[in-house]
């Protein structure tokens, strides 16, 4: 960290929502979109059923993927880049997974239903 003559920290951060908090980016977006509108933006019950701030955070501080969800909405909000790591689809988005059948997977399958 290098402090300027005037004698302000500064900071090499490249993060855009470095030193926002989650109550003051859903302040902003409920002010914007309002509940209904940001219900409509995300599909999140705690915006569509008995909305508040106090519910919202208490659901998006357990929940990451609706977090990353929320703050990637702030920032396309507010014009700003959205870094890698909100980019990518977070692991609860994947509705899918191929499971590998082997031919062990076969023979215990065979010896379970005689068959």
């Amino acid at each position: 960290m290098v402090t300027p003559a005037d004698g302000t920290p500064q900071t090499d951060n490249k993060d855009p929502l470095h030193g926002i908090t989650l109550e003051n980016l859903l302040k902003a977006l409920v002010a914007h979109y309002g509940f209904d509108g940001l219900a409509q933006q995300i599909n999140i019950r705690c915006f569509s059923f008995e909305p508040s701030i106090k519910s919202s955070l208490k659901f998006l501080r357990k929940t990451p993927w609706a977090r990353a969800k929320v703050e990637r909405l702030y920032l396309t909000m507010q014009g700003l880049p959205v870094p890698d790591y909100l980019r990518q689809a977070p692991a609860s988005d994947v509705k899918t997974t191929k499971i590998k059948t082997t031919e062990t997977t076969t023979q215990l399958n065979a010896d379970i239903w005689g068959k």
